[in-house]
């Protein structure tokens, strides 16, 4: 591998892991995992009269409509009294989000060790190995434990549960997209394997440029002892002193 191509493929996984540690950190810290809507349909026309809308994330919920519109609070197993709130169905999709919170946190906290070794490695490069446990780290950040993929699961999987449940009990009107904190932890994911696959490709080149020459020079060593050898176990010759009776 040319050293230029060396270099692309440093800058490539340095670029790839801030924007996925970024992207997660906003997602993590931001508000629009989830926008859901709540109301009924008049029988007169069909249209529908909107009792409540909210946007979620991880830890927050703000209301855009209904009785707690401009209102923003914490997201908890036990729900305040004092938040009015239509359905049951929201209160469960709101509890269940809960449940994936751990996860995309344990994978924000991988992703900023395997960032800070990665860094460290490309800063001294004789330092091969801390290139391959970086990229381990990015790795474990998106699939090992599952990480942030299974808490993007998790979620997803909590929320169309819930919307099921409801459609066979419920004829109202309940509508749920997910916004864009959501997608910008989807982006992260795919960033930072690529930064870890590039981070272990990196490793496994270095090594290779570093056990070569020493494969080489060992081998060097190897024939010149080879070649001394036998004139080591090489016997002296002794002049034949002839010696003449007198």
């Amino acid at each position: 591998m040319s050293l230029c191509g060396r270099k692309v493929l440093t800058l490539l996984s340095s670029v790839f892991a801030v924007c996925g540690l970024g992207l997660l950190g906003i997602a993590v810290s931001t508000d629009y995992w989830l926008y859901l809507e709540e109301g009924v349909i008049l029988p007169l026309n069909q249209s529908t009269e909107m009792r409540m809308s909210l946007h979620s994330g991880l830890w927050r919920v703000c209301f855009l409509a209904g009785e707690e519109k401009g209102r923003c609070f914490t997201i908890e197993y036990v729900m305040p009294t004092n938040v009015q709130i239509t359905s049951e169905s929201t209160v469960s999709v709101l509890k269940m989000i809960r449940s994936a919170t751990p996860f995309p946190l344990v994978s924000l906290f991988f992703m900023f060790i395997g960032f800070v070794l990665s860094n460290i490695g490309h800063i001294r490069p004789h330092r091969t190995i801390l290139a391959f446990v970086s990229g381990i780290f990015f790795i474990l950040s998106g699939t090992s434990g599952l990480s942030l993929v299974v808490g993007l699961v998790l979620y997803i999987s909590n929320i169309n549960d819930e919307m099921l449940n409801r459609t066979k009990t419920n004829e109202a009107y309940f509508s749920y997209k997910y916004g864009w904190s959501f997608a910008f932890a989807a982006i992260s994911f795919l960033l930072t394997e690529t930064a870890g696959v590039m981070s272990v490709y990196l490793f496994m080149k270095r090594y290779t440029a570093e056990e070569i020459p020493s494969s080489i020079s060992s081998e060097a060593s190897l024939q010149m002892n080879s070649s001394n050898y036998p004139a080591l176990l090489k016997c002296p010759e002794y002049e034949q002193m002839s010696s003449s009776p007198c």
